[in-house]
C-alpha cells in the first residue's frame, strides 16, 4: 500500500487563499506511484474537514465555502467568506462544512493518512500550533518542529533572537495596539523614527506573510504614516467628508476592498462597538452613520495585530533564499534569489501573477557575496534550529552587509513560488521536490520524536517505493509540452505550460518535456528547456535564459553539495541545456504533442499545421477550426448566420482610422454606448475594456493603435491601467455592444467547458460540462481574476435558479446551445466557450454567445478544472482523455461550417 499523505490546507489566516492554491499544487505534485494524497481542509473555524477532491480544483475558497445555501441575500452583492455568516455555536460552524466532505475530529485525523503535508500559512499555520497537536496524535509533518515554527511566525521576537545571535539587523521600533488606539499620536512616533531609524522606513504586521499589512513610506509625511500603522494594525479611520464625496459605486467599491482578507482588514470588523460580520451590513451602517454624525468612524478586524514593527529601509538587493537539509541534516542553501520589482512594495499581486515582477537566480552580485548570503542563512537555519527547509528574506546593501529580516518556516507553494524555483536550479522538478520533502521530515521526525518506529516503518517503505518507482520511467511515454509564444498572452501560456507539465511529471504514464517556442509568425523558434529554465519567473525571462544559457560557478558549486540528494530523487535529464529544435526533430523525441500556448501562435491553426506535417498527434482542434476561433469577429458572423445569438459587433481598424476618423466614430456609435473593445484575436482578458464615451474610445484607439511599446499616461489613466497589464498593439480591434440584461429576472455570465469522445462508429460525441458562473469585481473579468490564485469567483455549476429542477433546465438549454456552437466551428478535443445567460419570467432562455477558445486557460486556478471534476476527472485524467481523443481520431476530419 501506498504512503497516506494528508495535505493540509486552508486555513484561519489572511493566507488562506494561498495555503489553498500551494496545498491543490502539492496534492497534484505528490508522486502517484509513491503516496496517496489525502485533501484535508482547515475551515475558517478550525474544523478539518476531508475535503471531496472535487473541489480541490476550485479557483478559490469562496467557490464552494460557504455553500450558495449559506449565504444571506443582501441588498448588496459581495464576496464573501464563512465569517460573514453570523454563526454563534460550534454545532452551527461545522454545519457549513457539511457538504464539503468528511467533518474530522481531532482523534480521527490518524485514521486517514500516516503523515501530514503542512501547507498552512500564518497564525495556526506556521506558528507551532498545528505542529504540536500532530505531534501529540504521533503523526510525523513536513518542515520544522513546534520552537522553531513558533519562533518562525513573529517578527518581534525573531528580531530579538537575530541580534542577539550578532546578525545585521535594521534598527527598528515597536507600536503597541492600545497606546495607539488610545492616543493616536503621529507626531511622537514620527519622532522615534527620526531618532531610532530615519526616513526611509517599513511598517511591518509582525505575524502576516505574502506583503499582507506591509507599507515604506520614503518621507516623514503624518497622514501618510498614520495611514501605514493603521494598515498594519488591521484598523481603518474614515472621514464623513470622505466618504459623503464619492458616489454609491465607489463606496461600495471602498468596502469591497476594506473587507478584503488580502488588501484591507478582512471580516469580521468591531465598529462601536457592534460587530459586523456581512460587508453589506457594515455598508448599510457606514451610510446610515454619516447621514447623521460628522465624526470619523472607527472600523478594527478582530484579527488585527496587538504590537508593530516599524523598521529602517535597507538600500540594497532584495533577495529570498531557501534552506534545505541535506541527507546528514546539514543546512545548505539554494542559489539565492534577487527580487526586481519596478515598485517599491513586492505586494500580494507582484508576488503570484507571472509577468509582474522578476526573479533572478542567482542574484545578480559577485560570487563571495552570493556565498556570503547563502552562509548567514545557513546560519540562521541552525540558530532557529529550522528543519527540513525554510525561505529565509533579506538584503544586500549597497556596502555588502547581508541582512536577514524575515525567515519562514514554510513557503508559498504555488508553482511561480521561490519553493520550487530554487529547488530547479539543483535539478528537482515540483514532484520530485516534494518526494524529497517527505523523505527528509520523515528523518528528522525521526530524530526529534520519542517514538521512532512510527518513522522508521514509512522511511522504510518510502525507500522500497521509491526502487520499484524507478523501473517504471522507461514504459512512460514522451510527451511535449509547448508553451511561451510572443503574444500579450504568453505569461500566461506559462503558467498553463508550467501546470500542465507538473500534473504529468508525477503521473505514471507520461514523461513530460518542455519546449518553449519563441520567434515570430513567419518563424517559429523550438526550445526544448531543462526544469530550472522552464519554472523562470515569465516568458520574458525563460527567453532570456534560453538565449545565453550558463550555469553560475555558485549553482555549480550547490549542485555538487546536493548531489546525494539529486541522485536520490532527482533526474539528470532535468539539466540538460536548451536546444533548438525542428518540428521534425521534435517528432523523433516525442510521441504526443500538448500545446499549452493562447492566442497566436497556438489557437490560430499555425502549430497544429507544422505538427501535422511531422504526424505528430496534438491536443484541441484542428487547424482550419483554429484559424476560425482564433478570430471573434468571423466566429461571430458565422454563429450569427447559423441562428445563433451574440452581440451587435464591428471591426475597427487602422488605416480607415488614419483616413477618416468621424467614419469610425458613426459606425462604433451606431452600436452605442456602453460597449466593449478588445482585440479580435487575443485572450486573456487581454486589453478588454468598458467603453462609455467618445473619451473612453479615443483613450483605447490611442493604446491599441500606438507605434511605440510604451503606453500613453493619459490614456492609461482614462483607461484605468494596472502596472504591467499587458495591452496589445494591434492594426485592428472589435467593437460589441454591451450585453445586458434586457429585462431578464436572472442575467449571468458563463464559462463552459467540454470534452469530445468518439462512439463505437467513429462519430463525434460532445460532453458538456456544467458551466461556471463568473463573478467579475469589476466592469470586466480582469487578468487576476481568472488567473491568479484566490482573486476571482467562479461558482461552478452556474446559479441559474434556487430550484434545483429549474436550474437543472435552464443548464440544459445552455449546454445545448453551447454544443451547437461546438458542431459549428467543428471543435475537437476540448474547448471553453463564454456566454451571457438571460432567464425571463415566463420561462425564456437566451445565450448569447462572447467568445470560442479552442485552447482554454490550463492554470491551476481555471475554472475548466472545476467542471470537469464533477463530471469525476481529476485534471491529470482530463488530460489523458483529450490526448486519447488526438491519438485516436487524428485531424483531418469535416471542416468547419462557414
Amino acid at each position: 500500500m501506498k504512503i497516506k499523505i494528508g495535505v493540509i490546507f486552508g486555513g484561519l489566516s489572511k493566507e488562506r487563499e494561498i495555503s489553498f492554491a500551494g496545498g491543490r499544487t502539492v496534492y497534484d505534485n505528490l508522486n502517484k506511484s509513491l503516496f496517496e494524497a489525502v485533501p484535508v481542509f482547515v475551515d475558517s473555524f478550525g474544523n478539518f474537514i476531508l475535503l471531496d477532491w472535487e473541489l480541490v480544483y476550485k479557483g478559490s475558497i469562496r467557490d464552494f465555502y460557504p455553500s450558495v445555501e449559506y449565504i444571506p441575500e443582501k441588498k448588496h452583492e459581495f464576496q464573501i467568506y464563512a465569517e460573514s455568516i453570523d454563526v454563534k455555536t460550534d454545532l452551527e460552524k461545522r454545519a457549513l462544512g457539511n457538504n464539503l466532505g468528511k467533518l474530522l475530529n481531532i482523534e480521527e485525523l490518524k485514521q486517514y493518512f500516516d503523515f501530514a503535508f503542512l501547507c498552512l500559512h500564518g497564525p495556526y499555520g506556521e506558528d507551532g500550533r498545528i505542529q504540536g497537536l500532530l505531534e501529540y496524535l504521533k503523526i510525523p509533518y513536513s518542515g520544522s518542529g513546534i520552537f522553531s515554527s513558533a519562533v518562525g511566525i513573529n517578527k518581534i521576537i525573531q528580531k530579538h533572537l537575530i541580534s542577539q545571535s550578532g546578525f545585521n539587523q535594521p534598527e527598528y521600533i515597536t507600536v503597541d495596539r492600545e497606546n495607539w488606539l488610545s492616543k493616536r499620536d503621529v507626531a511622537l512616533v514620527a519622532q522615534k523614527v527620526e531618532n531610532h531609524i530615519n526616513f526611509p522606513c517599513v511598517i511591518k504586521a509582525p505575524t502576516q506573510g505574502s506583503s499582507i499589512g506591509i507599507s515604506i513610506l520614503q518621507y516623514n509625511e503624518p497622514k501618510e504614516l498614520q495611514k501605514a500603522i493603521d494598515k498594519s494594525f488591521f484598523i481603518r479611520h474614515i472621514q464623513a467628508e470622505g466618504w459623503n464625496a464619492m458616489n454609491e459605486e465607489e463606496k461600495i467599491e471602498y468596502i469591497r476592498t476594506l473587507s478584503d482578507i488580502r488588501e484591507g482588514l478582512g471580516i469580521p470588523v468591531k465598529v462601536n462597538g457592534q460587530i459586523f460580520f456581512h460587508p453589506s451590513d457594515l455598508f448599510d451602517f457606514t451610510e446610515q452613520y454619516f447621514s447623521q454624525n460628522s465624526s470619523d468612524l472607527l472600523i478594527e478586524s478582530l484579527d488585527g495585530e496587538s504590537e508593530i514593527i516599524i523598521e529602517g529601509f535597507i538600500q540594497g538587493k532584495e533577495f529570498s533564499s531557501i534552506v534545505v537539509e541535506g541527507l546528514e541534516g546539514k543546512a545548505i542553501c539554494l542559489p539565492p534569489t534577487e527580487i526586481r520589482k519596478g515598485k517599491e512594495l513586492f505586494d500580494y499581486r507582484s508576488k503570484y501573477l507571472p509577468g509582474l515582477s522578476r526573479k533572478i537566480t542567482p542574484i545578480n552580485l559577485p560570487d563571495e557575496q552570493i556565498n556570503s548570503i547563502r552562509k548567514e542563512c545557513e546560519r540562521l537555519f541552525k540558530t532557529l534550529n529550522f528543519g527540513v527547509y525554510a525561505r529565509i528574506d533579506g538584503f544586500i546593501s549597497d556596502n555588502g552587509k547581508v541582512f536577514l529580516n524575515d525567515p519562514n518556516t514554510t513557503s508559498g507553494m504555488m508553482p511561480s513560488s521561490f519553493f520550487f524555483h530554487q529547488a530547479a536550479e539543483i535539478g528537482f522538478n515540483p514532484s520530485q521536490f516534494i518526494t524529497y520533502i517527505v523523505y527528509t521530515s520523515l528523518q528528522r521526525r525521526k530524530r526529534e520524536f520519542k517514538y521512532n518506529n512510527v518513522c522508521e516503518v514509512l522511511i522504510e517503505k518510502l525507500n522500497s517505493q521509491m526502487a520499484s518507482f524507478q523501473k517504471l520511467n522507461a514504459v512512460k511515454k514522451n510527451i511535449a509540452v509547448i508553451f511561451g509564444g510572443y503574444s500579450s498572452e504568453r505569461h500566461i501560456s506559462v503558467e498553463s505550460g508550467r501546470n500542465i507539465y507538473e500534473k504529468l511529471s508525477s503521473s505514471a504514464i507520461y514523461n513530460p518535456i518542455p519546449v518553449f517556442l519563441s520567434g515570430s509568425d513567419e518563424q517559429h523558434e523550438l526550445y526544448t528547456i531543462p526544469i530550472n529554465v522552464m519554472l523562470k519567473d515569465n516568458a520574458d525571462d525563460i527567453l532570456e535564459k534560453v538565449g545565453h544559457y550558463h550555469i553560475h560557478p555558485v549553482i555549480e558549486e550547490i549542485k555538487n553539495l546536493c548531489s546525494a540528494l539529486t541522485l536520490k530523487f532527482g533526474d539528470a535529464y532535468n539539466l540538460k541545456a536548451p536546444e533548438q529544435i525542428t518540428y521534425k526533430q521534435l517528432a523523433e523525441k516525442v510521441d504526443e504533442v500538448f500545446i499549452a500556448l493562447h492566442g497566436r501562435p497556438g489557437e490560430d491553426g499555425a502549430i497544429q499545421l507544422e505538427l501535422e506535417k511531422v504526424g505528430l498527434p496534438y491536443n484541441g482542434s484542428n487547424a482550419e477550426s483554429s484559424s476560425v476561433t482564433i478570430d471573434k469577429f468571423r466566429t461571430n458572423e458565422i454563429l450569427k448566420n447559423h441562428g445563433l445569438l451574440v452581440a451587435e459587433h464591428c471591426m475597427v481598424y487602422l488605416e480607415e482610422w488614419k483616413t477618416d476618423p468621424e467614419k469610425v466614430y458613426e459606425k462604433v456609435e451606431k452600436i452605442g454606448y456602453p460597449l466593449i473593445a478588445k482585440p479580435s484575436d487575443d485572450g486573456c482578458s487581454s486589453a478588454v475594456k468598458k467603453i462609455k464615451n467618445r473619451e473612453d474610445l479615443d483613450a483605447f484607439i490611442k493604446l491599441i493603435f500606438r507605434t511605440e511599446l510604451a503606453l500613453d499616461e493619459a490614456a492609461s489613466l482614462k483607461l484605468k491601467i494596472k502596472e504591467k497589464e499587458e495591452f496589445p498593439r494591434k492594426k485592428a480591434f472589435l467593437v460589441e455592444k454591451l450585453i445586458e440584461a434586457n429585462g431578464a429576472k436572472t442575467f449571468l455570465e458563463v464559462t463552459g467547458g467540454l470534452l469530445t469522445h468518439l462512439d463505437d462508429n467513429g462519430n463525434i460525441v460532445y460532453e458538456m460540462f456544467e458551466a461556471s458562473e463568473s463573478l467579475a469585481e469589476g466592469e470586466v473579468l480582469s487578468l487576476e481574476e481568472k488567473f491568479l490564485a484566490g482573486q476571482g469567483q467562479n461558482i461552478t455549476p452556474a446559479r441559474y435558479a434556487k430550484d434545483e429542477t429549474q436550474r437543472s433546465g435552464v443548464s440544459e438549454i445552455v449546454k445545448q446551445e453551447l454544443e451547437k456552437v461546438a458542431r459549428i466551428l467543428n471543435i475537437r478535443g476540448y474547448a471553453r466557450i463564454d456566454a451571457f445567460v438571460r432567464i425571463f419570467e415566463n420561462g425564456k432562455v437566451e445565450v448569447v454567445i462572447i467568445e470560442v477558445n479552442s485552447l482554454p486557460g490550463m492554470t491551476p486556478a481555471t475554472c475548466i478544472f472545476h467542471q470537469c471534476a464533477i463530471n469525476g476527472y481529476k485534471p491529470a485524467e482530463f488530460i489523458e482523455k483529450i490526448m486519447n481523443f488526438a491519438v485516436l481520431s487524428g485531424k483531418s476530419d469535416s471542416a468547419v461550417i462557414s
